[in-house]
C-alpha cells in the first residue's frame, strides 16, 4: 500500500477509504442492508491487513452503532497510533431541540459521544455532516477550532455544500486564526462530475484534499446497465437513488456505464476498478469511501490502484457525460421540495 497526504496536512492516509455506514447492529437505526458486528469484523480486518488506515464513520450511522463497531475492531485488530478515524456530526441523534446541529452545544456534546462510541481518545479527522443552516457560522467554526485545541480533534473536514459556503467557511478561519478545514467530503464519480465546476478547483486552489463518498454510483458503474441484480441497499432506497443519478440522464448514464465495462475488459479488471482508478487519476481525490460488504469488494477498491488507465481509456469514460443540476449545497427538505416543485424531475438528494 501507498499513502497519500491529505490535502496540504502531514497526514498519511491510504488511497482507499472504508466507509462504515455499511456497518450497524439490525434494529439501530439503520436499514436492513447494515451488516451487523460478526460480519463486519472480518472486512474490517481483511481492510488493515491489505494495508489500508483511513475509516470514515459518523454519528448519525446506525444510531451511533457504526461507530462502536468500528470502534471496537480498530482495538481490537490495530495500533490506534496507526489508524486514520474519521467521523462527522449534525444530524439528529436524539429528540429534542439541542440534538442536532452544529452549534457550540452540539458540536462539544457530541463529540464526547463519539468519543466514548469509538473508544479513543481523539479523533483524528471530524467532520461537518453538511451545513448547518440555523446556527452561524462562526459559531461551528470556533467550537471546531476550540476542539482541536483541546486535543479533542487532531484535523477538521467539511461535507457535500455549495462551492461558496466552503469558501466563506476557509476564510471565516484563515481570518481568525482558526483551525481551517483540510478536506471535503463530497459527491463525484463518472456519473456525476458537477464539482468539476466550482468546488472541485477551489479544493485545489485551497490545498484541499476531497474524500468521496458513492465513488462507484451506488453500484452503477460496479455492474451492466442490463444486470437487473438487485441488493438490499437498492431495493431500499431506489427513489433516493433516482434522485441522484436522474432518469433524464439516461442516454449518457448508459453509454458512460458501457464505456467502464469497455475498458475493464480491456485491462481484465472489474468495472469497479476502472471507475475508482478514474478517480485515482484526479488530482484532487484523496481518497474514495468504499462501503464494502464483502471481501471482494475491498480487494477490487485495492486492485484500482494499480490500474493504469491511458489517455483513450479516459476520454471514453469521460466523454459521454452530459451536464445535470448540482444540488450538492441542498440540505434542508423545504428547500429541496422548493426546487423540485419549480423544476420537476430535477435531481436533489
Amino acid at each position: 500500500m501507498r499513502y497519500v497526504k491529505l490535502g496540504s496536512t502531514g497526514l498519511d492516509v491510504s488511497p482507499v477509504a472504508i466507509g462504515a455506514m455499511t456497518y450497524g447492529e439490525p434494529g439501530s437505526g439503520h436499514p436492513v442492508w447494515s451488516l451487523g458486528e460478526d460480519d463486519a469484523r472480518p472486512l474490517i480486518r481483511h481492510a488493515l491487513d491489505a494495508g489500508i488506515n483511513f475509516f470514515d464513520t459518523a454519528n448519525m450511522y446506525s444510531n451511533g452503532s457504526s461507530e462502536e463497531i468500528l470502534g471496537r475492531a480498530l482495538r481490537d485488530f490495530a495500533n490506534r497510533d496507526d489508524v486514520v478515524i474519521a467521523t462527522k456530526l449534525r444530524h439528529p441523534m436524539r429528540p429534542g431541540p439541542n440534538g442536532k446541529g452544529l452549534s457550540r452545544k452540539a458540536v462539544m456534546t457530541e463529540v464526547d459521544h463519539s468519543l466514548r462510541r469509538l473508544g479513543t481518545d481523539y479523533i483524528d479527522l471530524y467532520q461537518v455532516h453538511r451545513n448547518d443552516h440555523s446556527t452561524p457560522l462562526e459559531e461551528t467554526l470556533e467550537a471546531l477550532h476550540d476542539l482541536v485545541k483541546a486535543g479533542k480533534v487532531r484535523y477538521l473536514g467539511a461535507s457535500s455544500m455549495f462551492a461558496w459556503e466552503f469558501a466563506k467557511a476557509l476564510h471565516l478561519q484563515k481570518l481568525h486564526g482558526w483551525t481551517r478545514f483540510s478536506s471535503m467530503q463530497n459527491h463525484y464519480n463518472l456519473l456525476a462530475r458537477e464539482e468539476e465546476r466550482e468546488m472541485i478547483p477551489l479544493c485545489l486552489d485551497e490545498g484541499v484534499g476531497t474524500i468521496i463518498w458513492s465513488p462507484l454510483a451506488r453500484g452503477r458503474l460496479a455492474r451492466g446497465w442490463d444486470d437487473a441484480r438487485s441488493t438490499a441497499r437498492s431495493e431500499t432506497d431506489a427513489s433516493y437513488a433516482d434522485l441522484l443519478y436522474s432518469p433524464e440522464q439516461e442516454a449518457s448514464n448508459h453509454a458512460i456505464v458501457d464505456a467502464v465495462g469497455k475498458v475493464a475488459a480491456a485491462h481484465g479488471v472489474s468495472r469497479a476498478a476502472v471507475a475508482l482508478a478514474w478517480l485515482h487519476r484526479q488530482p484532487v481525490v484523496t481518497a474514495p469511501l468504499v462501503g464494502a460488504g464483502s471481501i471482494a469488494q475491498i480487494d477490487d477498491a485495492i486492485a484500482s490502484l494499480d490500474v493504469d488507465l491511458t489517455d483513450d481509456d479516459v476520454r471514453a469514460l469521460t466523454t459521454p457525460y452530459t451536464p445535470r443540476y448540482d444540488w450538492q449545497g441542498v440540505s434542508d427538505e423545504a428547500t429541496m421540495n422548493a426546487i423540485r416543485a419549480r423544476v420537476p424531475g430535477m435531481a436533489l438528494r
